[in-house]
């Protein structure tokens, strides 16, 4: 287990990249470690930064491919920043809501309600004449340490 709560080992990933038929090469395993080991949001050219401190030759195509790749095999998640459009999260099995810290970037991974938010569901659904198929929450603010840090 990691600090986020659920399993992010990096020869997992690398595990789940060969059995999809996926060459492994050193740039490919350097996005894939900054990625797994992160807790924060992280955009492609913040991935390509980090990843690039493992793997000198690591280059821009390389990292959007293998964040591709990581988010076909639902390794990792897409997140619309209110700041940048596209940024990545490491995954937890199964479905989680975020919540996203807007100064640093920290991801918390909750479940919510589920028997809420059909609710909430169905009656958007019903209002609006639409058969909601999936759904996805991000939620956006300030973590404690922030808060913290703003206060002082």
């Amino acid at each position: 287990m990691s600090e986020h709560g659920f399993f992010t080992s990096t020869s997992h990933w690398i595990d789940k990249l060969q059995e999809n038929g996926y060459r492994l090469t050193g740039p490919r395993r350097a996005v894939v470690e900054t990625m797994a080991n992160s807790r924060y949001v992280l955009s492609p050219m913040e991935i390509y930064q980090q990843a690039r401190k493992l793997h000198d030759k690591l280059g821009l195509v390389t990292v959007y491919r293998t964040l591709e790749k990581l988010e076909q095999m639902q390794l990792i998640q897409r997140v619309h920043r209110p700041s940048d459009c596209q940024a990545f999260v490491a995954s937890p099995p199964g479905h989680n809501h975020l919540l996203i810290c807007e100064d640093c970037g920290q991801v918390e991974y909750f479940n919510g309600d589920p028997a809420a938010m059909e609710q909430f569901i169905a009656r958007v659904g019903s209002r609006s004449g639409y058969r909601v198929k999936n759904h996805w929450l991000q939620l956006f603010g300030r973590c404690a340490a922030c808060q913290e840090k703003m206060s002082s």
